[in-house]
């Protein structure tokens, strides 16, 4: 067959899942081709123009750690800065930004088209082109294993696939009529798969408002006979903040000294000039409006069919569900710096125009607000995840992945990561090299992919931190000691950001020796009684990284350190009112080295607010920490205020990568295996776990039928061996 074009990559769909995979390829040499609909709307922010959030935070981090650009863009666009959570323990803290949603757009586009390696295409894609000769899906190169997990083990997928599976896809075909050869394709269309938008009894085709939906492609993945699902997402309307009444509305601020989102980022560029967000809420007259027009709502009036976010639920569904709670929470959000156009967050709704404009009239200070766009639902076609292997690629035809919400995932964030996972593997396979697998317990990456392949999803999955088994090992401070080393390894990561990356483990590991090592003196005894006043602390109760819109100089609380004296400083630290800011004094002493990026400055005016100062005050020297260094520090204390905890997981985490080491043979007959109902038969056979570890986790497997497996992989295997020898 005649190609227009070849490529070793080709992405489809240029939203968050696909500009990670197209960079990612392109970083790994290959020339890649990403195709969208509209090169204008690369990477637009479809809803809530914000990154990170609870457990989302984490997942950009790990994008950032492994060699990906959404935390780079975020840092650069970002109008404010956020660290959630903080009152909880640092498993669960989590960075969050407000874009810029046009700056966004236009940076992410600036980066892709910066790589020579990827090219942007304007083109409807129509068609995948198959091979249906008979090939061998997942050989590596010789002397090479087929897949490496990040554990150090290999799994050797060697599996002759039956004549319905045995497809392979060489290209893509355009609407116009080219074709383009590829060596992978990696597809990553969002919700534009036969689209259908909802306003009230109003419905349309759309991959967005105003956008054409993806008809031929939707169609052309069905007829490949793999599993799909319709699934739904809605979004808020949009205000004119020139007509809302701002004094109603409390101010929601950024944090004075933004922690960024990417490892590689020192300073936020709108460090200064951060806007705020502002906190609303519903009314009895709000909710009371809701209810009697509820039943005009699609999701209501049986008009949709499809199954929605649990998590994100939409305004009319809060109102039915938790009819008990008087009001409910609303943020309004600024959309950019050269814009005056405002997002509900909260409001999502598909209700009709008429409702959303009396809902918006019931809340205090929108009287008068002016909705510039109106909320609506869109019902999307999705693949059932379980059709993937780990490398995102699918099961039944080789070369072709899927990434982002066509896995049936929300959210930006856990579409970016996937499409990071999809291009480093389809770059990975097409250079013959092993994929990169990373296992559940050193990643939400990990966990993610692990659900949706195990467990599919009839819902939008959303990524939360109690999906993690050990989420104190997967925090945001360590990311890039859990996953740049495989950035590196497969090419993501520079000798520039390898270099800044070994610097920041050899400060954080002398730093942690220094605090075991270093004991407690007389002399350090006054300095901490002294000068603890003049580090920048948290208000009381609260860490360190909290909004630091909350950060004052708090006089320390008397603390009796006669009975550490002689004791090493890591012990005194463990104390639970003891924080590692109150030992800057002495570490910046102790180790100078450390805190060379901070400034020490002088008055105490410098940390108390201007209603607080008092001419009692004397003038006095203060450590003033940086975002990066204090951010540093906090992962050092964490790692020694929870060492048992973390020690204790860790024991838990080697027990189960025993039995993920555990490998099914792809030859394995669950058929044959006496005592193994139909039931989980039918389980085993949909999902085709790879190790008994997974197994484990598919829904409805019991630890029996696991248990069969493992012995019947040791009958199986010298059945084979008697057969072979015959």
């Amino acid at each position: 067959m005649q190609f227009t074009e070849q490529f070793d990559i080709v992405v489809v769909g240029a939203g968050h899942a696909g500009c990670e995979a197209a960079m990612a390829a392109a970083r790994l040499g290959l020339k890649t081709a990403l195709y969208t609909l509209n090169v204008d709307l690369i990477a637009q922010m479809s809803c809530n123009p914000a990154v990170g959030g609870i457990a989302k935070g984490h997942l950009v981090r790990e994008v950032d750690a492994l060699g990906g650009i959404m935390g780079e863009v975020t840092d650069a666009v970002g109008i404010q800065f956020r660290l959630l959570n903080t009152s909880r323990g640092p498993a669960v803290w989590s960075p969050r930004a407000q874009c810029d949603k046009q700056a966004y757009r236009l940076k992410m586009r600036e980066v892709l088209e910066s790589h020579p390696n990827l090219k942007i295409k304007q083109a409807e894609v129509a068609d995948l082109i198959l091979d249906s000769s008979t090939i061998r899906v997942g050989t590596a190169a010789p002397g090479r294993p087929a897949e490496q997990s990040s554990a150090g083990f290999f799994q050797t997928e060697n599996r002759e696939l039956s004549t319905e599976n045995s497809r392979r896809v060489l290209g893509i075909k355009l609407r116009d009529g080219r074709t383009v050869r590829a060596q992978a394709v990696i597809i990553t269309t969002g919700t534009f798969l036969n689209g259908l938008i909802h306003c009230g009894e109003q419905q349309y085709p759309a991959g967005r408002s105003g956008e054409p939906n993806a008809v031929l492609l939707g169609e052309a993945l069905k007829k490949l006979g793999l599993r799909g699902c319709r699934l739904k997402t809605g979004t808020p309307p949009r205000l004119d903040g020139r007509t809302i009444d701002w004094s109603r509305f409390q101010v929601q601020p950024g944090d004075d000294d933004p922690t960024p989102f990417s490892f590689r980022t020192k300073r936020v560029a709108h460090h200064d000039n951060q806007v705020p967000c502002y906190i609303a809420f519903t009314t009895e007259e709000t909710h009371r409006i809701i209810r009697e027009n509820v039943h005009r709502s699609p999701m209501y009036s049986g008009q949709i069919q499809s199954i929605g976010p649990r998590y994100c639920p939409s305004i009319e569904d809060k109102i039915v569900k938790f009819p008990d709670k008087l009001q409910h929470q609303l943020f309004l959000e600024p959309e950019g710096l050269n814009t005056h156009e405002i997002y509900v967050n909260g409001m999502s709704t598909s209700l009709p125009i008429d409702v959303q404009l009396a809902i918006l009239k019931s809340i205090p200070g929108l009287e008068s607000a002016d909705m510039l766009r109106p909320g609506y639902a869109i019902e999307y076609d999705s693949i059932d995840p379980t059709e993937l292997e780990r490398t995102l690629e699918t099961k039944k035809i080789a070369c072709l992945f899927l990434a982002g919400q066509i896995n049936g995932t929300s959210g930006y964030e856990e579409a970016a990561c996937q499409g990071l996972m999809a291009g480093i593997n389809a770059a990975l396979k097409a250079k013959r090299e092993a994929p990169l697998i990373l296992d559940r317990t050193e990643a939400y990456t990990a966990i993610l992919i692990d659900d949706l392949i195990s467990k599919g999803t009839n819902e939008p999955y959303r990524m939360f931190t109690s999906r993690a088994e050990f989420r104190l090992q997967l925090r945001i401070d360590n990311a890039d000691r859990r996953l740049t080393p495989h950035g590196r390894r497969v090419g993501l990561i520079n000798d520039e950001a390898w270099r800044d990356y070994q610097a920041k483990q050899h400060r954080l590991e002398s730093m942690k020796e220094l605090l075991e090592k270093a004991k407690l003196t007389g002399e350090m005894v006054l300095k901490l009684g002294s000068t603890t006043n003049h580090v920048m602390t948290a208000a009381p109760g609260r860490p360190a990284e909290q909004s630091s819109a909350e950060n004052i100089a708090q006089p320390a609380a008397t603390h009796d350190y006669s009975s550490a004296l002689g004791q090493p400083l890591a012990q005194l630290l463990k104390r639970p009112e003891m924080t590692i800011e109150q030992f800057a004094p002495v570490l910046r002493d102790l180790a100078p080295d450390f805190f060379q990026r901070d400034k020490t400055r002088v008055g105490a005016d410098a940390l108390v607010r201007p209603a607080e100062r008092s001419s009692a005050v004397a003038p006095s020297p203060v450590l003033h920490l940086s975002s990066q260094t204090r951010n540093e520090l906090k992962s050092v204390e964490t790692e020694i205020k929870y060492a048992g905890y973390l020690h204790q997981q860790q024991r838990s985490i080697d027990r189960l990568k025993k039995a993920e080491q555990r490998s099914i043979p792809d030859w394995f007959d669950y058929r044959s295996v006496s005592g193994l109902s139909r039931e989980m038969q039918e389980k085993f056979l949909k999902i085709r776990p790879r190790t008994l570890g997974h197994a484990s986790r598919i829904p409805g497997v019991t630890p029996a039928a696991v248990s069969l497996v493992n012995v019947y992989i040791e009958i199986q295997a010298r059945r084979r061996e008697q057969a072979a020898a015959l």
